[in-house]
């Protein structure tokens, strides 16, 4: 395929595709209180530590089997709805796909709207969206709700009353730097990240202030010490400090200007250590063969002070990455059993398609263990270096410029890809959505054009030879790097997973199905078919003394791209698109929410 058409086709493919200052104590200490209060859930994650957990526990695994479908509210937007609602003081909080509508649902009254934002953004923005149209979700803090923009404005609004109170510009959409992911409140500040690694944008994270959305630091994912915030003596890799200049020593010339490491994935924070938890994208451009190194710090788990935004630790999962494999997966913090000792966690389970559990505080690697026995790309990782174990038949580069790799697991969806883990407390179990799939991949040379797709190889993706299911719902031990149990499921499932003190985990599938199981054999509860697949995260709550499951159905998302943006094809496998063929036998467009509870 001559390189221009190769290049359309790609873009087509994309297209579808330690004392606090008094102020920061209160807005935490409001934050805290109410994260622990199971009546509410008023962070993306349900909590900091982003174990999408819930301690209600009305619904049991003795009686989920009678859950109704209490009430609805249509969006009225066709794209992927991932992400979750908020609710917080008795009003939940529904934010859609592009253009980013925020409704407040009075839940005294069904869902009667009380106040509707809908801003107005260059429809242009649209085009330089990778994997659709999609938005994560929103945070809440000090009475405001802020919403990260597509065309990476991010707005703060009154909670009560739907005003805009202020607004920051966090990067230039003409340049392909957009925003999907979900903002973070720590103290006085909104974190957030920033996406466009298809574009050339070099990704950060930044801090604004929550009253008057001031910029307070922002810290690049390559480049000098200085722009990325680290200390070259004190931040580490696995116990040793980077040393200077890590990041440009690790690519040729002037290639980190144009690195990636997009940040659009989720935060987490542990209050103890004041630091935030987050991981970078991967390196542009796809092509591997135009950025020699170890495009550092890409495909990197960062630890950084939420105060300061100096990086305390990273760790690159992988170095010079040659599939597209972003390490932006949400950082789950938990205290479990590592090898006979118990551990303050981080656990991550990465598009790479390893689970790595970390110690959080220090940056250690204590496990890291394939979730997905289909993956095929490193046979482990070698936990003293932290590097994988690269088999070299699957390696891109190897072969060169225009020569496809064939058979390559998991594809660049990843074996898990945004849609968010849970934690159970209780089994001490996580339950994690996953995809099932293997890929095709040619680089080819692509030259940098501001605002237009910079990628660098054709993708096609497919199942895993001899097993006609695309994922699985699966509960993990990250003590031990093993799978407990494994639903498996006919398409990828691409919504997040809700775990409470019930016994019971949600989750949804991309032909629309809400199910419940049993957290603790994974059997088979309740199952209800929403009006379209389930891409979003479901939340708990309770209301007047009830409580409440509540989910987004809406297909999209890299995983419904073919569908949500009309671009299947039958004999199209490129990107995601290939993989959408059969759902269209099963679901259609259209953005719900869907409210559960027991009679």
């Amino acid at each position: 395929m001559p390189h221009m058409a190769r290049w359309l086709h790609t873009c087509i493919a994309l297209a579808m595709f330690a004392a606090l200052p008094v102020a920061e104590a209160s807005a935490n200490d409001d934050l805290m209180r109410r994260q622990a209060d199971p009546s509410g859930w008023s962070m993306p994650g349900g909590s900091y530590s982003a174990q999408r957990f819930s301690t209600l526990s009305e619904i049991t695994t003795a009686n989920a089997h009678e859950l109704r479908a209490v009430w609805s509210f249509s969006t009225g937007v066709l794209r992927g709805h991932e992400g979750a609602p908020l609710v917080v003081d008795g009003v939940m909080y529904v934010h859609t796909p592009f253009p980013n509508v925020v409704y407040a649902l009075d839940l005294d009254h069904e869902g009667r709207i009380l106040w509707r934002y809908a801003p107005r953004q260059d429809a242009s923005v649209a085009a330089v969206m990778c994997c659709d149209t999609v938005n994560r979700g929103l945070a809440y803090g000090e009475g405001k709700l802020l919403l990260a923009q597509a065309d990476a404005t991010l707005v703060a609004l009154d909670a009560k009353s739907g005003a805009v109170v202020w607004t920051a510009r966090n990067g230039d959409a003409a340049r392909g730097e957009t925003m999907t992911g979900a903002p973070l409140v720590v103290m006085d500040k909104v974190i957030v990240g920033i996406g466009g690694g298809e574009y050339g944008a070099l990704g950060r994270l930044t801090a604004y202030a929550l009253t008057d959305g001031k910029r307070l630091w922002s810290a690049s994912s390559a480049g000098p010490d200085a722009e990325m915030l680290i200390d070259p003596t004190a931040t580490t890799e696995l116990g040793k400090p980077v040393g200077a200049d890590s990041s440009l020593k690790s690519w040729e010339g002037d290639a980190w200007k144009l690195g990636g490491g997009p940040t659009w994935g989720w935060l987490s924070y542990d209050a103890d250590l004041d630091l935030v938890y987050y991981g970078t994208g991967n390196p542009g451009t796809w092509n591997p063969l135009q950025r020699p190194g170890d495009n550092k710090w890409t495909d990197t788990i960062f630890a950084r002070s939420a105060s300061s935004g100096m990086a305390r630790w990273v760790y690159q999962m992988t170095p010079h990455d040659e599939w597209d494999f972003d390490g932006v997966n949400e950082m789950i913090l938990a205290d479990i059993p590592v090898h006979g000792r118990q551990r303050h966690a981080l656990v991550h389970f990465d598009r790479n398609g390893f689970a790595y559990t970390l110690d959080r505080a220090t940056g250690k690697l204590l496990v890291a263990e394939k979730f997905d026995a289909s993956v095929n790309w490193a046979s482990g990782v070698d936990l003293k270096t932290g590097k994988p174990m690269r088999v070299d038949g699957f390696s891109t580069e190897k072969g060169g410029e225009d020569t496809a790799t064939s058979g390559i697991c998991p594809s660049a969806l990843g074996a898990k890809n945004q849609q968010p883990a849970a934690f159970s407390p209780q089994t001490q179990l996580f339950y994690v959505p996953t995809n099932h799939t293997c890929m095709n991949y040619e680089p080819f040379h692509v030259s940098y054009t501001a605002g237009q797709p910079y990628v660098g190889a054709t993708v096609t993706m497919t199942g895993v030879p001899d097993d006609d299911s695309l994922g699985a719902f699966v509960a993990w031990d990250a003590g031990s790097g093993k799978i407990v149990w494994s639903v498996r499921e006919r398409f990828s499932v691409w919504s997040g997973a809700l775990a409470t003190a019930g016994g019971v985990v949600f989750y949804g599938t991309l032909e629309g199905y809400f199910k419940a199981v049993d957290a603790r054999t994974g059997r088979e509860l309740y199952r209800f078919k929403t009006p379209s697949g389930i891409v979003g995260n479901p939340i708990t709550y309770a209301h007047n003394g009830k409580q409440y499951v509540a989910v987004l159905s809406g297909l999209g998302g890299w995983a419904g791209i073919g569908l949500a943006a009309g671009l299947s094809s039958p004999d199209d496998g490129s990107g995601a698109v290939g993989l959408n063929q059969a759902l269209a036998g099963y679901t259609a467009l259209g953005g719900v929410l869907t409210v559960f509870a027991l009679p």
